[in-house]
């Protein structure tokens, strides 16, 4: 049975079908063709774009030294799927993805190139909106539980009530209070911060309320306090659990009279702050047992943000560790592409009682030793490669600590709904029949009750 090759009217029929853009061009760069597709891309009319020179025409981040045909001229070998921007009519930036080849004539001879270009517009907007839901600010999860923190974020930042910041240490509480900062009406103003528990008594009242000259020996000249210093901004008072009622006390007079008095000065100044604190302390605890007063926890305790640790949204493990391998390689100018699987494996079954701090610190020590390619379990710290680990089957990888993990979340995620299936499943972001034919394939032991019963 004989083929017939198709026609140049056939070539040209497939052209105008596809939706990717395509054109040619002579060893000159001028366009020699242009489909359709690359018209509604660009929004330029084909009689307008043949005969330009393709850089008139795309105005791409890829021309001039980055032109991609003209590395393709160069080395014989197509590229595919190399990603840029190009402006269109409009002046608007497109994304793109392209592709190119050599066009040669029958006997070899190179006579120009062609190209395809894909539109990435969707896929970019889908990509941030799937961002989107993941980052506010410098904070990134996937976890349900950090996704509710998010949630509140942004109404709790365009309140003016104080915040009560609740976490483990190394959960990123200071970074919560920049992010309220930063969404806050506020933002202009300054971000201040002061741990309370760095300094005794008598240095912290200075520091947060100033003195006058002549306050105490050696006060030769003023100086202004923390209050000051945040004026119209956000004071952000860590480790609040440690300071004495005293101090509780003149913190609480601020709160109230929005008030306070330098040492040494008999004039009050006005204090425009808002106030958040954190604590890794049981303040409640503290109340029951005296050492914490009581009206000065309800004043603090308005608007509340409890941080979940890392071991409880292990999940969010290889999002930070992505966002701390190219902070690192911009930082430090290397070339770390991501981790092994079974570094990834070490890393999920670690406990990390100093939670992200502790995350962020593992992948700077990495650095150190690690300068391109993926982080294996060699660059860790000594303590992710201890008897601990290596008493678990070799063979577990990535696959087992996945399995490993998502048992866990789905565990934990129907036992904080009393046994309600269709509310944990909500809470997780996933269809109730996901929900059950994971607990029947991972074979998870959970609580008999359903939770939907009255009693």
């Amino acid at each position: 049975m004989s083929h017939t090759a198709p026609s140049s009217a056939q070539y040209q029929a497939i052209l105008e079908s596809i939706s990717d853009g395509v054109f040619t061009v002579d060893q000159s760069w001028h366009i020699l063709s242009f489909n359709r597709a690359a018209e509604e891309i660009t929004g330029i009319p084909r009689e307008e774009a043949i005969g330009r020179r393709c850089s008139d025409v795309f105005r791409s981040t890829m021309c001039g030294d980055q032109c991609c045909l003209r590395e393709t001229q160069r080395t014989g070998k197509p590229l595919i799927g190399r990603t840029g921007y190009i402006i269109d009519a409009n002046g608007n930036r497109i994304p793109i993805s392209l592709s190119t080849a050599v066009l040669k004539e029958a006997d070899g001879t190179v006579i120009g190139g062609a190209e395809t270009f894909r539109d990435l517009s969707e896929v970019e907007a889908l990509r941030d909106e799937l961002e989107g839901r993941f980052r506010v600010g410098d904070l990134v999860s996937r976890s349900p539980l950090m996704q509710r923190v998010f949630s509140a974020l942004e109404p709790i930042a365009a309140s003016s009530s104080t915040v009560l910041i609740l976490g483990e240490t190394g959960t990123g509480k200071e970074l919560i209070a920049r992010t309220i900062h930063a969404l806050s009406d506020r933002s202009d103003h300054p971000f201040i911060a002061l741990n309370c528990g760095a300094l005794p008594e008598t240095l912290l009242e200075s520091e947060l309320f100033g003195y006058k000259a002549g306050a105490f020996t050696g006060a030769q000249k003023d100086k202004p306090g923390r209050f000051s210093l945040a004026a119209g901004g956000v004071l952000f008072l860590d480790e609040i659990g440690t300071i004495s009622p005293a101090m509780q006390i003149r913190l609480l007079r601020v709160l109230q009279e929005q008030t306070f008095d330098p040492l040494g000065s008999v004039t009050p100044e006005h204090a425009d702050v808002r106030i958040i604190a954190a604590t890794n302390s049981d303040l409640a605890q503290l109340v029951d047992e005296g050492s914490f007063r009581e009206d000065f926890y309800y004043r603090i305790n308005i608007a509340r943000v409890d941080l979940p640790p890392l071991r409880r949204r292990k999940e969010d493990i290889p999002l930070l560790v992505m966002d701390f391998i190219q902070h690192f390689n911009a930082l430090q100018g290397k070339k770390v592409e991501g981790l092994a699987s079974e570094t990834l494996s070490l890393l999920m079954m670690h406990d990390w009682p100093g939670n992200v701090r502790e995350l962020r610190n593992a992948v700077e020590r990495a650095f150190i030793v690690c300068h391109e390619g993926l982080i294996e379990p060699t660059h860790l710290p000594d303590q992710f490669l201890g008897p601990k680990k290596t008493q678990l089957p070799g063979d577990a990888g990535l696959e087992a600590t996945v399995q490993t993990v998502e048992k866990q979340l789905i565990h934990d995620a129907v036992v904080r709904n009393n046994g309600n299936r269709l509310a944990a499943a909500k809470e997780l972001g996933i269809h109730k029949s996901t929900l059950f034919r994971k607990i029947k394939q991972l074979d998870i032991d959970l609580p008999h009750r359903d939770g939907r019963s009255s009693e």
